[in-house]
C-alpha cells in the first residue's frame, strides 16, 4: 500500500503481529512506527478483558483471559481488529460457567421441608 501526501510517497507496510504472552509486547520500533498519536480504546468480553486499542493506521489487541496480544498493522486492518476482538468476547462468553444454575425449590440455608431428605 502506498500513501502520498503533499507529493511525497511513503509505503506502509502491512501485517499482524501475535504475542503469545501477556508480557511480551510490540517492539520499540512497532511501537513508534503504528502506535503513535491518538488512539481509542474499546473494551470486549465478560467484564471488558479484552482491550482493542485503535491508532490511525494500526489496531492492537490485548486479551488479558489468555494473555494474547496481537498487533493488527495498516489501516484496512482495524476492521479486522474489531472482528477478532468480538470473536475473542463471544468465546469466552461461551467458555463462562452459567450463574444460578442451582436446582429450583430451596434457598440457601432453608431447611427442608417435612417428607423431604437432607442433602449429604
Amino acid at each position: 500500500m502506498t500513501e502520498r501526501y503533499h507529493h511525497v510517497t511513503r509505503e506502509i507496510s502491512m501485517g499482524v503481529f501475535r504475542y503469545e504472552n501477556r508480557y511480551a509486547a510490540p517492539t520499540k520500533e512497532q511501537r513508534e512506527r503504528y502506535m503513535a498519536g491518538t488512539s481509542e480504546e474499546r473494551h470486549f468480553g465478560p467484564d471488558g478483558e479484552i482491550m482493542l486499542i485503535e491508532y490511525r493506521e494500526a489496531a492492537y489487541l490485548k486479551d488479558d483471559i489468555d494473555g494474547v496480544r496481537i498487533l493488527f498493522t495498516g489501516f484496512r486492518d482495524r476492521q479486522k481488529a474489531r472482528q477478532e476482538a468480538e470473536r475473542r468476547a463471544g468465546l469466552h462468553q461461551r467458555k463462562q460457567p452459567q450463574k444460578n444454575v442451582a436446582a429450583a425449590g430451596k434457598k440457601a440455608g432453608e431447611e427442608p421441608k417435612p417428607g423431604e431428605s437432607k442433602p449429604g
